[in-house]
């Protein structure tokens, strides 16, 4: 873990230091110096380095050039620059497999094995607590084992991304059912440690082990999570250094889109479970005082919810000598549907309105005054009468208005063109402190997270679009640094346009026959 949040931090500072030089004659290693598509044939009568990192994962050697046998071989007067940065993101991949295996192997065999806490945990609570950790456990040392080999089989390491795919396609659904039990297990952690001080005193004690390296138990179990998601930054990160149009660029691209499948399916299969919770709760809390409307769907899910101020009157007659100018009401915003209610006693809300998502627009009324700041117009074209419905709304922010429109009308233009468009120089910023989202119209970041500013506030919020993934969402502009160079922003985009280009033409593909 400590190795990776190292690497991370790296890359952070290697940016920053890009992006304070602006000197336009200045070109990046790779433009400088091509990498050679092959080692040379003297590498490959070196004796094979014995790594066993299976066995031996307490190694010290972190980088591949620290390796005594890479280090006697004489490849790094060899190797071009190029070539070495790669072998280092190859290693890196092995590496950080071998330390997760580790810490995997430590969740059984000191959690899981526990014969106390075998004892005061049922059946069915283990079950749930740590679901099918052996099949994940079982498929990393498989996984492991054949990266070992490949490293065992020459000092300079022919690829690894040809691996990562066969393993993704084969056998890596097993973290799809471990992470779309997230909800449940969470849940019975929580139910546990209430419950059950013995449980809740053994697992204190399991803790304070100098084995866990002051790790939580909770923090070992959202380890397979965190793994699949940073395999695939790790295949990206080989991507940016490969040979363009080379056999190892064509591994490494198949890999990442099988990973990226595997994660995807990950978050669905999170989603899935807590959505499906939430709607049934809010179909508890809603009263129509209009024609009921099912809320409950499959294919349905809240996207934003909360409070605005609705201005009382018809638009022309905006008098501001009347204290009650505006009314609470209350917004329930679906994927497919907004639901408009009161709040009305027992944590119940009426609904009064309603619209498909996709008959919604909304208008900023600028320069106002005080009174009608962060106001915005909502247009329904067609409510729950069949009519087209006007609703002045105030939000209590810059930030919240430009969310509440944002998540209302998607497809309106933001302030600043996506690098999907591929267009214009979109700004940047990369994520140095971690954050959480707290409401599903926010983003996850994790350090070194590069995205596009889509839209920012007055009042410290950016809307932004992460370049890995295209997952769009708003975020504090304090855990973040924006990034100036327009050099190092071109590279950026130019790296993520080649991690996505086969994802590309398949939509291009699609997007022709659909036109047809």
């Amino acid at each position: 873990i400590s190795q990776t949040y190292k690497s991370t931090r790296e890359e952070i500072e290697t940016r920053r230091l890009q992006d304070s030089q602006t000197d336009p004659e200045e070109t990046s290693p790779s433009e400088e110096t091509p990498s050679e598509a092959e080692p040379t044939s003297t590498v490959e009568n070196k004796a094979p380095p014995q790594i066993n990192l299976l066995r031996n994962s307490n190694s010290r050697f972190n980088l591949w050039q620290d390796l005594p046998e890479v280090q006697s071989s004489g490849v790094l007067s060899i190797l071009q620059p190029d070539e070495i940065k790669l072998q280092e993101a190859m290693f890196e991949l092995v590496t950080s497999e071998a330390s997760y295996y580790k810490s995997l192997n430590l969740l059984v065999s000191h959690f899981m094995e526990n014969e106390r806490l075998k004892k005061i945990l049922h059946q069915s609570e283990a079950h749930i607590l740590f679901s099918n950790v052996l099949d994940v456990m079982a498929v990393s040392e498989r996984f492991l084992l054949d990266l070992e080999q490949r490293v065992e089989e020459n000092i300079v390491i022919s690829d690894v991304c040809d691996i990562v795919y066969q393993h993704t396609v084969n056998h890596f659904s097993v973290y799809i059912t471990y992470v779309s039990n997230q909800t449940y297990q969470e849940r019975a952690y929580k139910q546990l440690l209430q419950d059950k001080p013995a449980f809740r005193e053994v697992i204190s004690q399991l803790e304070l082990d100098p084995k866990c390296k002051g790790l939580s138990f909770s923090s070992f179990l959202i380890l397979p999570f965190q793994r699949i998601t940073r395999l695939k930054l790790l295949v990206q990160n080989i991507l940016k250094k490969v040979e363009e149009k080379s056999d190892r660029e064509s591994t490494a691209l198949d890999a990442h889109k099988e990973l990226e499948t595997v994660v995807k399916a990950c978050n669905e299969g999170v989603r899935k479970m807590s959505r499906t919770e939430q709607m049934i709760s809010i179909q508890k809390k809603l009263e129509f005082k209009i024609k009921s409307v099912p809320i409950i769907s499959h294919s349905r899910w809240l996207l934003k919810q909360g409070e605005l101020q609705q201005m009382n009157g018809p638009k022309t007659s905006r008098t501001l000598r009347t204290k009650k100018l505006f009314r609470e009401i209350y917004l329930f915003l679906f994927n497919d549907l907004l639901v408009i209610c009161r709040q009305i006693p027992g944590d119940k809300y009426q609904v009064f309105d309603s619209a498909p998502r996709g008959l919604l627009r909304v208008e900023e009324l600028e320069d106002q005054g005080q009174s009608l700041a962060n106001v915005f117009i909502l247009r329904l074209l067609e409510n729950a009468d069949d009519r087209e419905a006007s609703y002045m709304l105030k939000a209590s922010s810059q930030s919240e208005m430009k969310r509440w429109m944002i998540s209302l009308a998607p497809n309106r233009r933001t302030k600043f063109v996506s690098f999907t468009s591929r267009l214009v120089d979109c700004p940047q910023i990369q994520c140095v402190h971690p954050y959480v989202a707290q409401q599903p119209d926010e983003l996850s970041l994790e350090l070194a997270d590069v995205l596009n500013i889509l839209d920012k506030t007055d009042d410290g919020w950016i809307f932004g679009e992460r370049l890995h993934d295209q997952e769009r969402g708003w975020f504090p502009s304090s855990i973040g640094e924006e990034i100036l160079n327009p050099k190092i922003r071109a590279q950026n985009l130019k790296e993520c346009f080649r991690v996505h280009k086969s994802d590309d033409s398949q939509r291009r593909k699609l997007g022709s026959r659909n036109r047809q």
